[in-house]
């Protein structure tokens, strides 16, 4: 079942997940998620909204291999327009779990 919860700030969504093993930061480590995409699902999302500043807008996502369960991580996306990234390009293939699709 994928999770998504309301939290304060971003820095309160990444202790949490830290938590629950969420260690590898996938911003900083693209190469460990580029070598098999499809072997990864999401299941946390956690978005951010600011209080009047578009550019504090961000999404928070729990990442999580399907076949190494313990390989967990956390990706930060923002929503401005130059927070385009190659990962962000990666995303939009992954499954998210307990998803059904229409």
């Amino acid at each position: 079942m994928m999770h998504t919860y309301n939290y304060g700030n971003i820095t309160e969504a990444l202790a949490s997940l830290k938590e629950e093993g969420f260690t590898i930061d996938f911003n900083i480590n693209i190469e460990e998620f580029k070598i098999n995409p499809h072997d990864y699902e999401i299941v946390h999302i956690f978005r951010y909204e600011g209080d009047s500043n578009p550019d504090d807008e961000a999404t928070v996502y729990g990442i999580q291999s399907k076949t190494i369960k313990e390989k967990k991580g956390v990706f930060v996306s923002g929503f401005s327009a130059n927070s385009d990234c190659e990962f962000s390009r990666y995303l939009k293939g992954l499954t998210i779990k307990g998803h059904k699709g229409l």
